[in-house]
């Protein structure tokens, strides 16, 4: 994981997971702040990940961007699903 158990709170408040961390995560906000197009969430997902990956995430550009993964499931985790994007540019 990205932090030892027990200690993934500690990573949030000291901004490592901030859009300018060590370890950046969501810095769209996630479904709560950008919403959930039911059946289009992991295309959104992996639309705002290959923008990050070519530098057009505009005010959420988390810099120097290279490498993004992917969580999604559907139903109730029925199905589950990583991806890995690679910036190869």
């Amino acid at each position: 994981g990205l932090a030892k158990p027990g200690e993934g709170a500690r990573l949030a408040l000291d901004g490592t997971t901030a859009k300018d961390g060590r370890l950046p995560v969501n810095p769209s906000g996630g479904l709560k702040a950008k919403g959930h197009p039911i059946g289009a969430t992991g295309v959104s997902m992996h639309v705002l990940t290959a923008m990050q990956l070519t530098g057009e995430a505009g005010g959420i550009q988390v810099p120097g961007a290279k490498l993004g993964g992917i969580f999604n499931m559907g139903g109730a985790a029925v199905a589950n699903y990583v991806s890995i994007l690679d910036r190869i540019r």
